[in-house]
């Protein structure tokens, strides 16, 4: 495990760190001119709030393999006549996730025609956000943009921009051959937020899964997750391995679904997302004294982590770690509509037999996990990860 992790899955500090000052200076010029862009008169209330929100494993120092992908969040600035409400009760969107509407208040779409005609839709009646639309707003504004970035940064890099339809645009960055080190290309995904305060965003759904009203936003507690992180760092000794054994999850995880056929190979990676392993993490650290989480209980903490998902999914149970909890460390502060939010069974979109067989999976990849890092850790096995 210890060479896995060594040779395949852990990144250069000094790589990942001119990777990430790379993009946030790349990003800090497109922002700002899509912010200025956005702020030339016209009859949309919508622009950029000018500055943008680095998360996920790149930033949580678990990323594994490359920092050749990472994700930003660019916050938006919206009219004020906009209520968050959230939907979980109504049945409404797809199971196993947080979501919410942003309703327009009483009488305020007849006042703002202009904006409610192009970025709201109807929802049980009443005039909501849209988050297709705002996405939608979102892409063609920032490669409307593109070109002064594009014209200021040519010495370093170049610089791209490619959108699916349903997904955030994807920022592609290639570095001159002399200005970055490993001379890595990177795609940084540019997702949206709506601000709800409190370092709270709501983000457009992933399109994965049954279709959803177009006007439901999922929550995206990033922050948050950052919090607790920086709070287990202070608590943990200094040569903790939280952050090794969530890697190691990762690249198993990865190397097994090598292995699989579809569709199995998709449930697989879908029920065991890293969003997954992250909250499955975050409930086994707080169970035990952190003191137990030093290096040399790698292979002891692994296991505890393995069990712990093992038996989530044969109860098919895993509740999202930040909503409804109120067993959190009063040091990791959390908004008010976090803790009222309802709790949420990160599992509730899977069947038993599914959950049930990846339980199975779960635990024989862990016994054979010798044999599978030296079986798929091969060039015939390794191929490359698709980009976000």
């Amino acid at each position: 495990l210890e060479q896995f992790h060594a040779r395949q899955l852990r990144v250069s500090p000094h790589v990942l760190g001119h990777s990430k000052a790379h993009v946030g200076r790349v990003v800090t010029e497109l922002v700002r001119a899509a912010k200025a862009q956005g702020l030339q008169p016209g009859p949309l209330a919508l622009s950029l709030r000018g500055d943008f929100v680095r998360i996920g494993s790149a930033y949580e120092q678990h990323k594994v393999r490359s920092p050749d992908c990472f994700d930003i969040l660019v916050p938006l600035r919206l009219p004020p006549h906009l209520k968050p409400e959230p939907r979980c009760a109504d049945g409404l969107g797809p199971r196993g996730a947080f979501v919410c509407g942003l309703r327009a208040r009483d009488g305020w779409s007849r006042r703002c025609r202009p904006f409610a005609e192009g970025f709201c839709v109807e929802l049980q009646g009443r005039s909501h956000l849209s988050a297709g639309l705002v996405l939608r707003w979102f892409q063609g504004h920032l490669q409307r943009c593109l070109g002064a970035v594009r014209y200021r940064l040519q010495e370093r890099c170049r610089v791209s921009l490619s959108a699916c339809p349903g997904h955030p645009p994807t920022l592609h960055i290639l570095p001159c051959s002399d200005y970055v080190c490993c001379h890595i290309s990177m795609a940084v995904r540019l997702i949206p937020a709506i601000p709800l305060g409190d370092a709270l965003y709501l983000t457009a759904l992933p399109p994965q899964g049954p279709p959803a009203p177009e006007a439901l936003w999922s929550l995206n507690a990033s922050r948050q997750e950052q919090r607790l992180l920086s709070w287990v760092k202070e608590q943990t000794p200094a040569s903790s391995c939280h952050l090794k054994c969530l890697q190691i999850l990762k690249g198993l995880r990865d190397l097994r679904g090598q292995g699989l056929e579809e569709p199995f190979c998709s449930q697989w990676g879908r029920v065991l997302s890293s969003y997954v392993l992250k909250t499955a993490l975050f409930s086994v650290l707080l169970q035990g004294p952190l003191e137990a989480w030093d290096e040399r209980f790698l292979v002891e903490r692994l296991e505890d982590l393995v069990l712990y998902l093992r038996d989530c999914l044969r109860k098919q149970v895993l509740m999202d770690f930040f909503l409804g909890n109120s067993s959190i460390p009063e040091a990791v502060a959390l908004p008010r509509f976090l803790k009222e939010a309802a709790p949420v069974n990160l599992l509730a979109a899977f069947d038993g037999p599914t959950l049930d067989l990846i339980a199975f999976q779960l635990i024989s990849t862990w016994i054979q996990a010798p044999h599978i890092i030296r079986m798929y850790s091969s060039p015939r096995y390794l191929r490359p990860l698709p980009t976000p």
